[in-house]
Parts: structure tokens; C-alpha cells; sequence
């Protein structure tokens, strides 16, 4: 037993695995500052970051009859966004809205026409978010989900749904109860018509106060009082969006209410 034990000792020292040896501190210097400045444009666009500036008056309206428009008055994260025949065509750019460089009042009006020629539905776009990211506002969906449901969702298409969010509250006001906060995460759902492929749609979106009202093809669609609207700076974007259906856009019009 002793002799085996001496071969396998002898076996690790001659060629047999060890344990790497430490880093020193110099190393781990070294390593942390190569780690830090690859990840430098990502530290600096969550910690150092401002709202894109703004450029662009209300009341406005675009009828996309020009692609330089698209440079001129508008700011994306990514997504092929392009003028196309007269339209904006957002060929399913996964959530990087096309945001409009105005600053939007708290009430304001919100116009377009939108069409799309698959049969998915999932029409939507943002508004009163912060101008850079998805979801920092309020995102409005016809047909999402494989045109099976439509929302009004406050910073998370994906959040529990109002009415969740009232039971727990148990029947008592849903702030004074600490159930809704300003960042809580819900949606209003509702699905009163599909979306049909081709057929052009006319949107209006406005709020005043709290209540912010969404009406297609002059009927109402979905309204959500919101206890803590999202106001002022960082919410008072709007922007056009997609995930992945091609969405074509026109006519906007934005007036202050």
C-alpha cells in the first residue's frame, strides 16, 4: 500500500494534473481592468447614459413621404427601420422602437394609421417612455400573442393583469394598500377584434389626468386609469415598435390636448 502511494505521488509530481497556481494581485489588477474595458460602452449606457435629445416641436405630423425623415426627427437602438411607398416599415426590429425626438406634455393626442400583411397580428407601439428603451412606459398591443389578446401594459408587456393586481388589494385602494407603486409592473387586457391581415387601421391614443384611452377606427378599444400616471422626464416619448411581425405605419399626428 505504501509503494502504490509512492507512485501515485511520484505520477502527479513528474506529469500528473495540479492545481493551477494562484494570481497575484498584479494578475487579478490586470484581469479586472481587461474585463472593465471591454464592458465600458455597456457601463456607460446604464450608469453615465442621458435621454436622447430633443429636436422636434409639437404639434407635429409625418406623412413618411421623405426617408430622411427618419434621421431628422427620430432615434432607434437598432432595427432596419426604413420609409417605404409612402410608408414606415418596421420589418420586426424584436422590441427597439423608432422613437420620436419630441417631448410629449402629460396630455396629448396620438394619431396613426397601421396595417400589416401577415396574419399574426401584433400591432404595438410605446408611449411616454423614456425615449431609448422597451417597456419604460406604457406599450400598447393589438393582437399580440398570436392575435389572440390585446393590452395596455405599464412597464411590462408581460406583468399581471390589473384585475390580479385588484384581488390582492382585497378590495381596498390599490395604493393606500401598497399594492401598486410607481414602478409596478401591470397591463390592462381585453380583445375586442382581431387583427386582419392588410387592413389599414386608424389609431388614437390620448390621455388626460390618469385615464389614458386608445380608440381604433374612431370606436374605443382599451382605457386604463393608471393611480400613478408615468409623467414627466424619462416618461415622455413616443415611439413606434414591432417584435416580429412587418408593421407599416402613416399619417402620425401628435397634438398637446
Amino acid at each position: 500500500m505504501a509503494k502504490a502511494k509512492t507512485e501515485e505521488s511520484e505520477s502527479a509530481s513528474s506529469g500528473g494534473w495540479s492545481a493551477p497556481a494562484r494570481l497575484g494581485r498584479g494578475s487579478l489588477g490586470v484581469l479586472l481592468g481587461v474585463v472593465l474595458l471591454i464592458n465600458l460602452p455597456l457601463i456607460h449606457y446604464f450608469v453615465f447614459r442621458s435621454p436622447v435629445a430633443t429636436n422636434t416641436a409639437l404639434p407635429f405630423s409625418d406623412d413618411f413621404d421623405s426617408s430622411a425623415t427618419i434621421s431628422e426627427h427620430y432615434w432607434s437602438t437598432g432595427g432596419l427601420w426604413r420609409v417605404q411607398d409612402g410608408w414606415l416599415y418596421s420589418p420586426g426590429v424584436k422590441q427597439n422602437p423608432l422613437w420620436l425626438r419630441a417631448s410629449l406634455p402629460n396630455d396629448v393626442a396620438v394619431e396613426f394609421d397601421v396595417r400589416t400583411p401577415g396574419a399574426e397580428g401584433d400591432v404595438k407601439v410605446e408611449i411616454f417612455g423614456d425615449g431609448s428603451d422597451h417597456a419604460s412606459g406604457y406599450v400598447l398591443i393589438h393582437g399580440g400573442w398570436n392575435n389572440s389578446q390585446s393590452i395596455i401594459a405599464r412597464l411590462d408587456e408581460h406583468g399581471p393583469s390589473l384585475a390580479a393586481l385588484q384581488q390582492q388589494a382585497a378590495g381596498a385602494d390599490l395604493v393606500a394598500s401598497g399594492v401598486y407603486r410607481a414602478d409596478t409592473r401591470v397591463r390592462v387586457e381585453g380583445q375586442p377584434f382581431r387583427v386582419e391581415a392588410n387592413r389599414t387601421y386608424h389609431w388614437r391614443i390620448e390621455r388626460r389626468g390618469k385615464v389614458l384611452s386608445w380608440f381604433i377606427d374612431g370606436q374605443p378599444f382599451l382605457r386604463f386609469e393608471d393611480p400613478i400616471p408615468l409623467t414627466g422626464k424619462g416618461h415622455d416619448r413616443f415611439g413606434f415598435s414591432s417584435w416580429q411581425a412587418d408593421l407599416y405605419f402613416d399619417n402620425l399626428r401628435i397634438t398637446p390636448l
